[in-house]
């Protein structure tokens, strides 16, 4: 009996390890993307240009493009190009950098070229849309930190809830370890995140419940996409450069699909130069 139980409290000491080098890593890396965040302007789209190269470089190497230092070279001269044009609000001027950048990627790129494509829209999406939406002033940074907490908040709430309850999973060939329970306490995390905002005063609460609800349901689907790619080539981990957590994207997937989902959103109700306010202010 003794030696019966021994092998689960053994097998638990990894899982233990890793959620605490988890923890720490995150306790570091928040209040980092929140004080950056409230910053704003060229501290801010720095920040997210460095993600975004680092989410180019990471797809390349994951789909076994990197061999190819010029096409690594020029979608991240083309995202680079691009930063400064975002932070002073020319949003016209930095979407044509983009979009030539995405025309010598597609250029350089070997057959086939989806891959690579992909890789630099997804880059591409990330940084424009995480500078869109802190744009508008204050209610770009209220947005911006709404959009952080629901998908830090999922992610929580989903790891929580799938170890506690378990039960069936929600899609085992693409992610084997995420279950329906899971899923469904992120949702209501994000629910409780979006609830905050409207008791303390940052908008109405049915449309910022709809809002969170849809970042969560987002940030969820990124972070499968971000899985199935991963299992099309065969790898674990998109890089080690985050303690727990493994590369940019394995940690920022939920994150560029629901800041991407924020950005249309605001734009589709107020404009690229509103995209804030069209999210906060109903």
């Amino acid at each position: 009996m003794t030696e019966q139980k021994a092998a689960p409290a053994a097998a638990a000491g990894p899982d233990s390890r890793n959620l605490v080098t988890r923890v720490a890593a995150a306790l570091v890396l928040a209040p980092i993307a929140i004080l950056t965040a409230y910053a704003g302007g060229w501290l801010w789209t720095v920040l997210v240009t460095l993600c975004a190269v680092g989410l180019f470089v990471e797809w390349l190497t994951v789909t076994h493009t990197a061999r190819d230092v010029t096409l690594m070279v020029t979608g991240a001269v083309a995202l680079a190009m691009a930063a400064p044009f975002l932070a002073l609000a020319r949003v016209e001027a930095a979407f044509v950098v983009l979009m030539i950048g995405l025309v010598a990627v597609a250029f350089r790129a070997a057959q086939p070229r989806h891959w690579a494509i992909a890789g630099y829209l997804y880059a591409a999406a990330a940084q424009f849309s995480s500078v869109l939406v802190r744009l508008d002033q204050p209610e770009g940074l209220v947005a911006l930190v709404l959009v952080l907490l629901v998908v830090w908040c999922t992610d929580i709430g989903g790891y929580f809830a799938g170890r506690a309850i378990g039960g069936a999973k929600l899609w085992p060939q693409i992610s084997p370890n995420k279950t329906w329970a899971g899923a469904i306490g992120g949702l209501i995390a994000s629910l409780i995140v979006a609830g905050g905002f409207a008791v303390t005063g940052f908008g109405k609460t049915g449309p910022l419940l709809l809002i969170g609800a849809a970042l969560s349901v987002a940030s969820q689907l990124g972070d499968l996409f971000e899985s199935a790619v991963k299992r099309r080539f065969g790898v674990k981990d998109s890089s080690r450069i985050i303690p727990g957590h493994g590369g940019l994207m394995d940690r920022l997937d939920g994150y560029v699909a629901a800041v991407v989902l924020a950005a249309i959103l605001g734009t589709l109700r107020g404009g690229a130069d509103g995209v804030g306010r069209a999210l906060m202010v109903w």
